[in-house]
């Protein structure tokens, strides 16, 4: 016998069979039956986002740690438009993740009311894929194809109308949806791990580049293999979306970020592609190549969808054996202890007490370069850093990670201009009580933007260029607006003051800020 129900609980129950079990949202008047839907699926938890750019963001973060989509719920088309930035970022770490969008009943869009827009157009740029729910007829198939979009690791935007939400359907096929639980990826055809052999052989200065699921564990210690029986350099993309470091790992350098750096890294190099996109320059810089490392000087073993976990450990395989004399490669230099508080120190005092497992959420340079650099040093844990660029995504990326990850300690190391961009995510933090322990480098400026500005020969402390890069007139009070959200926060000015606020942030059960003062 057939049972009858509505198209939001249709969608909501087929989302939970396909293996979704969390949704971040931030809903309005046309989302009010989703809403209602997910208060009958307790399969699905609901954690609420005071901005959608936090929804979407930790939405990345649940799916960079999970290796499964979320849902995000979010209101029509200015609503989705809030939460663009983090889906940029999430399309650029190849986070699959299912944005609901409510729309206005189909009938009501051509009267133009203020909040009709173009959903579908705002969508697509960030979007793998594009699907609005506009027809009873098509309705189960189009559930369908957005869900499977999602298990092949894509972001769809599902367009829902109010009226499809509350029309009336037979019950979604489940254990249709349950063969979408478990999505595999592409394999390595053998030609390529071929040819990556082959150029192997021939020995040289050659540099196996991670990303990807190369960057898991499994991957990269059969990327150590390959460097062992070769004397190939390891290296990871500058922003990977996660990547494990540490503990008894193989080291990974980080590719540089500007590209004359990256040039000096590996120039001449021969570069094997696993997992990694080929390298470029973050920006057009003029007298600089855009392509740092020649198409001729790349060899590709895996794309970034591929599996390039098992392209790894079958070229390990092929490779035991090979005759090689180069060296390992020198470590970097361990940073002298300061009396003053400092990136370097705050990022020795981290790795000193990091728990085992741990996961770091990066963003911003003025913790991430340092401590990219000596993450080695760390015990075993995982990295995600901005993929994308888009700033904002730290906070709401670690909160993600914490509830993906519920009995793990999140850290995240965080720049204090772009956590202005998503701080709401403090109080979804607090709400939800996730060991997320928070180090706002407070320098009071836009680091990257004045490093920039150097660069091209703009003095500083010119009024407007200071005015548009300096943060200290006020400084922002970063204790203050932590405790208003609901987060115990301390500042530190001291290296002394660091710690023990470091020791305490990590001892707490729910989140902690710390407030890290810099000149």
């Amino acid at each position: 016998m057939t049972t009858e129900t509505d198209g939001a609980a249709f969608l909501v129950r087929y989302a939970h069979a396909a293996g979704i079990d969390i949704c971040f949202a931030n809903p309005g008047t046309t989302e009010l039956d989703l809403v209602g839907a997910l208060r009958v699926e307790p399969g699905i938890r609901a954690v609420l986002g005071l901005f959608e750019g936090v929804c979407t963001g930790a939405a990345d973060g649940y799916a960079r740690v999970s290796g499964r989509p979320a849902l995000t719920l979010l209101h029509l088309g200015p609503g989705l438009a809030n939460g663009l930035a983090n889906l940029h970022n999430a399309r650029r770490a190849g986070s699959p993740m299912v944005n609901i969008i409510g729309d206005h009943a189909t009938w009501h869009l051509r009267f133009d009311a203020p909040l009709t827009s173009d959903i579908d157009t705002l969508a697509r740029p960030m979007s793998g894929a594009v699907v609005r729910l506009d027809s009873k007829a098509t309705y189960a198939v189009d559930v369908e194809r957005a869900f499977k979009a999602a298990a092949d690791r894509k972001i769809v935007t599902l367009v829902a109308p109010t009226d499809l939400m509350v029309a009336p359907f037979p019950a979604p096929d489940l254990q249709q949806a349950a063969a979408l639980a478990s999505p595999s990826r592409s394999p390595v055809d053998a030609a390529r791990v071929a040819a990556s052999r082959a150029r192997l052989d021939q020995g040289g200065d050659i540099v196996l580049l991670l990303g990807g699921n190369a960057l898991t564990e499994r991957g990269v210690r059969a990327a150590g293999r390959v460097a062992a029986a070769t004397g190939a350099r390891l290296l990871m993309e500058t922003y990977p979306a996660i990547a494990s470091l540490g503990g008894d790992l193989p080291r990974l350098e980080r590719l540089a970020y500007f590209p004359e750096d990256i040039v000096r890294q590996i120039a001449g190099a021969e570069v094997v592609l696993a997992g990694a996109r080929p390298p470029v320059s973050y920006f057009g810089y003029e007298g600089r190549p855009s392509e740092p490392v020649p198409a001729e000087s790349q060899t590709l073993l895996a794309t970034p969808d591929e599996d390039a976990v098992d392209a790894l450990e079958r070229l390990a395989e092929a490779v035991q054996g090979l005759p090689h004399s180069r060296p390992a490669a020198s470590p970097p230099p361990v940073p002298a202890a300061s009396a003053t508080l400092s990136p370097d120190g705050i990022v020795e005092e981290v790795l000193a007490r990091m728990p085992e497992d741990a996961i770091v959420s990066i963003e911003g340079s003025t913790l991430g370069g340092p401590y990219l650099r000596q993450a080695h040093r760390a015990p075993r844990h995982r990295v995600m850093t901005n993929t994308g660029g888009a700033i904002g995504q730290g906070l709401p990326c670690a909160l993600g990670a914490a509830l993906a990850a519920p009995d793990t300690r999140v850290i995240a190391l965080q720049s204090d201009g772009s956590a202005q961009y998503t701080l709401q995510a403090l109080w979804t933090m607090a709400r939800e009580k996730v060991p997320v322990t928070i180090v706002i480098a407070a320098n009071h400026r836009y680091a990257i933007l004045q490093t920039e500005l150097k660069r091209s020969g703009i003095p500083l402390d010119a009024e407007v260029v200071a005015g548009l890069t300096r943060l200290d007139q006020p400084a922002v009070d970063w204790v203050a607006l932590a405790t208003g959200y609901g987060v115990p926060a301390v500042k530190a000015v001291t290296p002394e003051e660091f710690a023990a606020g470091l020791k305490k942030g990590l001892a707490t059960d729910g989140p902690f800020l710390i407030q890290a003062e810099l000149d």
